[in-house]
């Protein structure tokens, strides 16, 4: 199994935070969910080339890295996520293309589900995100969720005007907090069902941000891991980078060209919208003089930005595979760089990609957008099945994760003592089909040829659609879910055979 590529990009960001005392290194890495493998000056990789992680203190498991602040390695394990968008003329015929894997912990189940527009009549009660209540508001928009199924939140999902948001996990010099508040995939959904357009997404999340902050464990199995958020939020028109530092952020227009963000700040100089008090808290702590160009990535972290798209990593290797095929991007473009493999972006190991989606965003508004999702981690050993928003559309069931009798553990406080079965039914026809993938050559390759003829006859009545504005209502209520039974059937054939 192969591990992601190294991430030297972030060797200068590990050695100063070395410097810091024990005690809030320490602290750090509870914060981050991280551990020191080895002692200082050792690399951290055994001979078989996978990283040995070791139990901090107090703990009864091994903890993923997500970004130790102890040692210059020379091998990690980032945990990850990567967020590409594509516009013109960098994709071919006027269309707008996001696309965003979900790397996460490789036992969790990510369901897609759906939610439909309501009217929230009752203003004085409150709605319950993943560990807070905030304030309803009187209407949110039909959405389409991929998201860790313990959540409220969701890793991404678009909502009915065109609107498609993915987060990434960031980290930097502002310390992460401990306290329970919104976290980045909450934010994800809320400005999804809150926005018509990106930069109205945009608006929801930062006025959300100051209102009640970001924190809470990210992870289900009861480790400590939590991070800052960044975000890529796409429409038909425009896409905006959001990246935050507590409750500070900036933010980045983009109009044209390819854009990517992966686990690092990334906006530099051009800043289009700010924190009205983000560089007055930088100078207040020191790490911005007021005389240099403000440079948003190097203040708040201390990566090189001069270096961000020529070192070895997963941002540089995005930006490179975007920039490889700009001008010609199609959606399939971004399926197969979403499964790139050498650049570690279809991520293996503690960490995975669970599941992936990409979005057609015709900038014409008399074209439908079309989202695909796998809802099944490894996009290469995975279908990307199509949803577009339409009246009247029903649970998607054989996606979504069972739902309990009693209250979910997650909502139980303490948190996270009990952790149940979330898998859907999907989700575990997938795994039984990676097994005999993985052990069985004639099977799998059976199985995997019938697969890409699926997802390859998808592609083309999609194509028709998009070509001809002409949509059979009746038939795409119950597209998404008839893909799915598809791709089951495929699997229970070659299961039982």
């Amino acid at each position: 199994m192969k591990l992601a590529k190294d991430f030297p990009i972030l060797e200068a960001e590990l050695e100063k935070a070395a410097a810091r005392s024990e005690s809030n290194v320490n602290k750090l890495c509870r914060l981050t969910g991280t551990a020191l493998p080895f002692a200082r000056g050792t690399s951290g990789v055994r001979g078989d080339g996978f990283r040995q992680l070791t139990p901090l203190p107090d703990t009864d498991r091994p903890l993923p890295f997500s970004l130790c602040p102890q040692a210059s390695l020379k091998k990690m394990e980032p945990c990850s996520c990567d967020t590409f968008v594509a516009l013109p003329p960098a994709t071919v015929q006027n269309r707008i293309i996001f696309g965003k894997n979900s790397d996460r912990l490789c036992d969790e189940v990510q369901e897609v589900v759906y939610f439909p527009a309501a009217v929230h009549d009752n203003l004085t009660g409150h709605l319950k995100c993943t560990y807070i209540e905030i304030d309803q508001v009187p209407e949110t928009y039909a959405v389409v969720l991929s998201r860790p199924a313990w959540l409220w939140g969701a890793e991404m999902g678009a909502n009915e005007h065109g609107v498609c948001i993915g987060n990434e996990a960031v980290w930097g010099r502002e310390e992460v907090c401990d306290e329970e508040a919104l976290l980045g995939m909450d934010l994800v959904r809320l400005g999804l069902e809150r926005a018509d357009t990106a930069e109205k997404a945009l608006d929801v999340i930062v006025d959300l941000l100051e209102k009640y902050g970001q924190g809470g464990n990210c992870s289900e199995d009861g480790m400590a891991f939590s991070y800052h958020n960044s975000f890529l939020i796409a429409d038909r028109s425009e896409a905006w980078i959001l990246e935050t530092a507590g409750k500070y952020w900036a933010a980045e227009k983009v109009q044209e060209g390819v854009r990517n963000i992966s686990n690092q700040l990334s906006i530099t100089t051009k800043i289009d919208r700010e924190h009205p008090d983000m560089r007055n808290y930088a100078k207040r702590k020191g790490w911005w003089d007021g005389k240099k160009e403000f440079d948003f990535a190097a203040t708040y972290s201390y990566i090189d930005t001069t270096k961000m798209t020529i070192s070895p990593g997963r941002y540089c290797e995005g930006y490179k595979l975007l920039n490889k095929h700009k001008g010609n991007i199609t959606f399939e473009t971004m399926m197969e760089i979403l499964r790139d493999k050498p650049s570690g972006i279809n991520m293996e190991g503690e960490f995975l990609t669970t599941a992936s989606m990409v979005s057609i965003l015709p900038q014409d508004s008399n074209f439908p957008c079309i989202h695909f999702f796998t809802g099944t981690p490894d996009p290469e050993r995975s279908v990307f099945k199509p949803f577009i928003f339409v009246p009247n559309i029903s649970q998607l069931l054989d996606t979504s994760s069972p739902t309990f009798e009693f209250e979910d553990p997650v909502k139980k406080k303490p948190h996270f003592k009990t952790k149940p079965d979330r898998r859907h039914p999907l989700y575990q026809e997938h795994q039984q089909a990676l097994k005999v993938i993985d052990n069985k050559e004639e099977k799998a390759k059976t199985m995997l040829e019938n697969m890409r003829k699926l997802e390859k006859e998808l592609f083309k009545e999609m194509e028709s659609i998009l070509q001809n504005k002409h949509l059979d209502v009746d038939k795409i209520v119950n597209l998404f879910s008839q893909c799915t039974k598809d791709e089951i059937r495929i699997y229970k054939l070659n299961i039982s055979s």
